[in-house]
């Protein structure tokens, strides 16, 4: 699929997606050699967008398994249709069939509920699809080991239906956000790549990326506010989510200029914890919209500044 990295730079581009060399580089081979990506980072900075967009790259399905605590095998893998299987046999039962036949075929595929794993397996489409594992830090030990059968084989055993092996392997994305360290067994299997938050620089040219029609004066404005605010002791720091999600904001808002009163109206958008947004007194959203604006003068003076990769 990918020529080169360069190559791999260019197509997540065209998806809106700013990638540094590096995670490139870790993409290009995670194609080359079949092997699955192991994301980590805070949460906001683009783990589960890189899916997204190889997913588009590929023209392939996205297949998603969200992980929570306590998620089982059946949630993940498979489970029986169980109210199907008993209406089947009351209906063999209505029409008399004979007692030694009664149920001999319920536990078939017509019967079984595929969950995000299997699907990934069993896909049939032309291109394999992209399996994202989200938030794997978040499920327990027990279905960590069971997930790292999965990814050694891509294949799981149905004990009435026998072993179902993958009809192409998938391509495997698992983000975490380092709630808990993940054994190393499992990131042996994996390319591993830690994902930042970015530069002003390429924070800049993700807005203008995921949203050309933003001016250039408020995208400069929305991106420096951001990069200060990260540097403070905060209980969640915004991510690009939140920068994107602001700017989105204030477009909304017919908004060209940041000032001091609207930030204090849309800091929702940016900060979701009432410790964080206590935080930011008068004085110093004062101060940081001053900054803010004297880069957005900088960029005006020296165009391209901000947004060079």
């Amino acid at each position: 699929m990918f020529t080169s990295i360069e190559h791999v730079e260019q197509k997540l581009e065209e998806q809106g997606y700013i990638a540094d060399k590096t995670l490139a580089t870790t993409v290009f081979l995670s194609l080359s050699l079949g092997k699955p990506i192991f994301l980590e980072g805070e949460p906001g900075v683009g783990k589960t967008e890189i899916a997204k967009a190889m997913s588009a790259i590929l023209g392939s399905e996205l297949i998603r398994l969200q992980c929570y605590e306590g998620l089982d095998t059946s949630t993940a893998l498979y489970e029986w249709n169980y109210t199907k299987q008993m209406l089947e046999l009351r209906i063999e039962e209505a029409r008399g069939t004979d007692r030694e036949k009664i149920g001999s075929d319920i536990f078939s595929e017509e019967y079984l509920l595929k969950r995000p794993l299997l699907q990934a397996l069993q896909a049939t489409g032309d291109q394999p699809p992209v399996l994202l594992i989200d938030e794997v830090d978040r499920s327990d030990e027990e279905f960590e080991a069971f997930l790292l059968e999965i990814l050694s084989d891509f294949q799981i055993t149905i004990p009435e239906l026998g072993t179902i092996k993958a009809n192409k392997t998938p391509v495997v994305v698992l983000t975490s956000n380092r709630t808990r360290e993940l054994h190393d067994a499992l990131k042996r299997r994996c390319l591993y790549h830690w994902i930042d938050y970015p530069t002003p620089e390429k924070e800049m040219a993700i807005v203008k990326a995921r949203l050309p029609e933003v001016e250039d004066k408020l995208a400069v404005q929305v991106c420096r506010f951001i990069q200060q605010i990260r540097e403070w002791d905060l209980y969640k720091r915004p991510g690009v989510a939140e920068t994107l999600d602001w700017a989105m904001a204030l477009m909304a808002l017919n908004v060209t200029d940041l000032s001091p009163e609207l930030v204090s109206e849309t800091v929702g958008c940016v900060l979701k914890y009432k410790g964080d947004v206590e935080t930011l007194s008068p004085d110093q959203i004062s101060e940081l919209v001053g900054d803010a604006k004297k880069s957005a003068a900088m960029q005006a003076v020296l165009p391209g500044h901000y947004v060079q990769k």
